[in-house]
């Protein structure tokens, strides 16, 4: 009881160092605001006009710009919200055909410091984290998650509004691990009527609630089931029923799920089909090498439409439902783990790993989307020295692997200290998180199981401290060679040929690193 009135009267302090954290962030985000950005940038202007011009029912129709709204309606419905600050600042922000590509300053300023002002959701979802958590690690997950360079880079550069996404699913984290099912799922239910793509990790929350909430006998668990599915059934019912009602669901579906994209996007996120491209480009090469005619495809891996001529010379053909099938299986062993053993605290793991197969094996994955796995698993790297270990390297390969993004000169020097700096404090975090903490070996755990004590209790009654291996040393050095030859060597060798070879080398070599992590991740779930 002591202990726990000790930790609320810490509460203020904490929300004090914490919206430290958020400032310093936010200033380094104010002084990018002049900084390149995407397409992605006008795309999210166009729906502040779209909305705030047409009616609802033109929402999901309307194609005045290439651009077309193609995010769930709870996302269009924070567009309008949006639009109504956007009128008041330049109400030609707002006009449907007259702000087409508009790029005035107030136009800039608002949508920068819109994304600003949105990352707050992902405060709160920090802070409901890490505020019954010791001070090391509480810190150490402020720096992975608040200064994460990857989501400077992809959200106050680039533009686009995943902090405040990230928000929505480390909220339902919180309340999942707090033991509060229905919010959990009702906030993930949000999450999915915002952006669809974090659908992947359905499955994990799916079955973890069937087995976690879903309890205490056959009326009650049933009961359970039937006011769950009330929840998630309203929270679409809010989202989808105006469209409904219009007649529009159909033109919904189809602009947020337009398959004919193709496989890859146009830079290749490191993921497992760019092994499995540059594998059927190897035998076509070889068979040609050896006299076997192989036609030439006609399609392209980053669009076409589906059921084109295959884009593979050699290997069979990949459609989205063999992506789906293999981003199932990928899941299926921690799903029999969520079943047999679906226990609260492991909830954050999962769901990082269900990322994180979406990511390796989905169908047009963005490189941008190592966020939905990167993020969340910040959350497991403070809990041992082995997650921190091996987050130290994913979160260095994930955001490296997003470079290609700002590929301006001027944003070069910038992208470069976000990245030395963010690692320096990551080492700096894990090295006076762990300093005295040895990884439990299964030897331990098994003598600590005999004992009948806890697997965290053994975790930090060993010395040890925050070290890389070799192998890490060396990708980190990888990492080097291939910046340098990207930059230096290939325009100094080869000029102006071969120009997507510098990003495809980069994508197979984050590709690497994510691909061990799968893995990595996968042994540790079923370890657990």
């Amino acid at each position: 009881m002591a202990s726990r009135q000790s930790m609320l009267q810490n509460h203020p302090e904490i929300c004090r160092h914490l919206l430290w954290f958020f400032g310093v962030a936010a200033c380094v985000k104010l002084l990018l605001i002049p900084s390149y950005h995407s397409t992605d940038f006008e795309v999210h202007r166009h729906w502040l006009a779209l909305t705030r011009s047409l009616p609802l029912s033109q929402w999901y129709s309307d194609e005045t710009s290439p651009w077309t709204l193609d995010y769930p309606p709870f996302f269009a419905y924070f567009e309008y919200f949006l639009s109504f600050f956007a009128r008041l600042v330049d109400p030609q922000i707002v006009d449907v055909h007259q702000g087409l590509n508009y790029e005035a300053d107030t136009v800039v300023y608002f949508q920068r410091i819109s994304v600003i002002v949105s990352d707050l959701c992902l405060v709160y979802g920090i802070y409901r984290l890490t505020r019954k958590l010791e001070a090391k690690k509480r810190v150490a997950m402020w720096i992975l998650v608040i200064w994460s360079p990857a989501l400077v880079i992809v959200d106050h550069m680039h533009f686009q509004y995943n902090g405040f996404l990230l928000g929505l699913l480390m909220l339902s984290i919180s309340y999942l691990q707090d033991g509060r099912d229905v919010m959990g799922g009702f906030l993930f239910a949000v999450l999915l009527c915002f952006k669809h793509l974090f659908a992947v990790a359905g499955p994990v929350y799916f079955v973890y609630l069937l087995r976690h909430y879903c309890r205490g006998g056959l009326l009650k668990g049933l009961g359970r089931l039937a006011a769950m599915g009330t929840v998630v059934v309203a929270v679409f019912a809010a989202a989808f029923g105006p469209f409904f009602y219009h007649g529009q669901i159909q033109q919904v579906i189809s602009r947020m799920f337009p398959f004919g994209r193709g496989l890859c996007h146009a830079y290749w996120a490191p993921n497992f089909w760019v092994f499995y491209i540059i594998l059927d480009k190897g035998l076509a090469f070889l068979l040609k090498k050896f006299g076997i005619d192989i036609p030439t495809p006609a399609a392209s891996f980053t669009g076409g439409l589906v059921g084109d001529s295959s884009p593979f010379a050699v290997l069979p053909q990949v459609t989205p439902l063999s992506t789906l099938i293999m981003v199932l299986l990928a899941l299926s062993p921690c799903l029999v783990k969520i079943w047999k053993n679906p226990h609260p605290g492991s909830v954050a793991r999962w769901i990082s790993y269900a990322y994180t197969c979406g990511f390796l094996f989905g169908w047009h994955v963005h490189e941008k989307a190592s966020l939905h796995f990167v993020i969340p698993l910040a959350i497991v790297a403070v809990q041992s020295l082995e997650d921190a270990q091996h987050y130290f390297l994913l979160s260095i390969a994930t955001c490296y692997s997003l470079f290609p993004l700002l590929y301006e000169a001027q944003e070069y020097p910038i992208k470069v200290v976000l990245l030395l700096l963010h690692s320096m404090l990551m080492w700096f975090g894990f090295s006076a998180k762990f300093s005295k903490v040895k990884p439990p070996t299964i030897s331990d755990n098994k003598k600590t199981r005999k004992k009948g004590s806890s697997s965290s209790s053994s975790r930090s009654g060993e010395e040890g401290e925050f070290v890389i291996g070799w192998g890490g040393k060396c990708y980190i050095i990888g990492i080097v060679i291939v910046e340098t030859w990207g930059q230096l060597l290939h325009p100094y060798f080869l000029g102006d040929k071969l120009p997507f070879a510098p990003l495809l080398l980069i994508s197979i070599y984050c590709g690497v690193e994510v691909v061990y992590s799968w893995v990595w991740q996968l042994k540790r779930i079923m370890a657990d």
